[in-house]
């Protein structure tokens, strides 16, 4: 006969995090995941994606009480649709989901190898985080990415299990919470050349970061001050004053 080990029930609430809560302040596992998390940012307010009552963040405490103890997560990049407002003279230090406002719609990880770490299944505390986003914060797109591989996989929540997704035939993958599709980018941004995230629309454009959009606007006037001098030269050819006619 094969004894069973039994599960053990987890109790799961959403209560607020007391004022006196040390948040960990752990560093960054490497370099890249700053400027990842905030090219990905960047381009939704660009493209005016972002609303007052969304909540994006980076390296933020993600909270849930489990089993009448704190947990706190604090994934690379996390999206959330609505939240409550705070008062313009509170800093928000973290997230209760569900308690001031929407579940999390989307959590990335940038890959570390640590214990614990962005794949890590381990259901007893330390929490791993690939458990705490399936079966406590129940997030329904889990990205994890490897920048210097390159490896994207996204995993969508069905069953109350995350399913690992195929890329499209453009080897992006589809962010149904954000209706863009997220794919990698080989290019620089603020003089750096590496592979990026990226977004791009569902008529298949490349979501700009705000630096591109001011280039491309710059080069816009540069072609219209072009064009009214070519203008003004062919006027004068023909005896016409061109500041006459303005």
């Amino acid at each position: 006969m094969i004894l069973q080990k039994p599960i053990k029930k987890v109790t799961i609430t959403w209560e607020p995090l007391p004022d006196d809560f040390i948040l960990p302040d752990d560093p960054v596992e490497n370099i890249q995941q700053p400027p990842l998390a905030a090219a990905l940012t960047d381009a939704l307010g660009a493209a005016g994606r972002i609303q007052p009552d969304m909540l994006i963040g980076s390296n933020f405490g993600l909270v849930a009480t489990v089993n009448k103890k704190i947990v706190v997560k604090a994934p690379d990049w996390f999206y959330v649709p609505h939240v409550q407002p705070v008062p313009s003279e509170v800093i928000r230090r973290s997230y209760t989901p569900h308690l001031e406002g929407d579940a999390v719609a989307v959590v990335m990880e940038f890959l570390s190898q640590e214990e614990g770490g962005e794949l890590s299944v381990r259901s007893t505390p330390p929490y791993g985080k690939l458990y705490f986003y399936e079966q406590i914060l129940q997030v329904p797109t889990y990205v994890t990415y490897d920048p210097y591989e390159p490896s994207l996989e996204v995993r969508y929540l069905e069953e109350e299990k995350y399913v690992l997704h195929r890329p499209d035939v453009n080897g992006r993958y589809w962010i149904p919470q954000l209706k863009l599709f997220l794919g990698i980018w080989y290019g620089e941004r603020l003089r750096q050349t590496t592979n990026w995230l990226r977004w791009w629309n569902v008529e298949g454009n490349l979501l700009l970061w705000s630096a591109e959009q001011a280039e491309q606007e710059r080069q816009r006037a540069e072609q219209e001050r072009q064009r009214a001098e070519l203008l003004a030269a062919k006027l004068r050819e023909l005896g016409i004053d061109p500041d006459a006619l303005s």
